[in-house]
């Protein structure tokens, strides 16, 4: 299912720097993290290698980014929102080769042709397409590449998964324009006239219920605590919860989805 990205080059609506300021703590603990296979085909398709100087633009709390320093390179996380930035920078803290930057997509910050790989995991749907291209192609050398990653949800195939999609759809605040803004995008579209490849890894959660809850409490369209429709979208999700478990538990499946390309020769 492929979503069209906003192409006027005008800033979205919804306040994507700041959107997750309150969710900081449960994005940390409940969200997905990312095959280590990514690593290895990075490694094979895109020249990674432990001297490789990586920007990972829209870093956040740093899921992705520690699976780059792990394999050895050296990692700048530009993130924007000051809350998600100093949880990544506590997260990372033992990485002698991560560095902190306040920027963001549309400008880094960092010098002229002084990034081997970009990565965006799980944000490239937030950037104002136009204008980060242009910044994506100042910051890399010659030949390097952009890497787009999104764990992105399987809404149908389970009765979990069906009755968990029906709940974002009915509690979700602005679920539908988190969809048109690319919830679940081709990734084709954002490198559009430039090559790119796609692999697609499996992943996985298997949640009891305090981690299911707190994996919907993450999403920037479910409604917070205190908010009227929040009790009744949680007394639902127990519901399904209650329903489709085994043995405590439910399996939150994804697709891994991995797009990469040059964006010059």
């Amino acid at each position: 299912m492929a979503t069209e990205i906003p192409s006027t080059g005008e800033p979205v609506s919804l306040n994507s720097t700041q959107r997750f300021s309150s969710r900081v703590d449960t994005y940390v603990r409940f969200r997905p993290s990312y095959p280590r296979e990514i690593v290895e085909i990075l490694e094979r398709e895109c020249g990674l290698t432990r001297d490789s100087v990586i920007a990972d633009i829209a870093s956040g709390t740093g899921l992705f980014t520690r699976l780059l320093l792990e394999h050895g390179s050296r990692v700048f996380g530009v993130e924007p929102n000051a809350e998600m930035r100093r949880a990544g920078e506590e997260f990372l803290a033992k990485y002698p080769k991560f560095t902190s930057v306040n920027g963001t997509a549309e400008a880094t910050t960092l010098p002229d042709k002084s990034m081997d790989l970009i990565t965006c995991a799980q944000a490239a749907h937030w950037f104002v397409r136009e204008q980060a291209m242009p910044e994506f192609q100042r910051i890399l050398t010659p030949g390097g590449y952009l890497v787009l990653i999104w764990n992105d949800r399987k809404m149908a195939g389970s009765r979990f998964s069906e009755e968990y999609e029906r709940l974002a759809e009915t509690y979700g605040t602005d679920y539908s324009e988190v969809q048109r803004l690319g919830r679940v995008i081709d990734g084709n579209e954002f490198f559009r006239e430039f090559k790119c490849q796609k692999r697609t890894l499996a992943n996985y959660q298997d949640l009891n219920y305090t981690a299911l809850e707190g994996r919907l409490l993450s999403s920037s369209y479910a409604p917070e605590r205190g908010e009227s429709s929040c009790a009744p979208m949680l007394d639902e999700l127990r519901r399904i919860f209650d329903e489709c478990q085994e043995k405590g538990l439910v399996r939150m499946e994804y697709d891994t989805n991995i797009y990469f390309g040059k964006l010059s020769n």
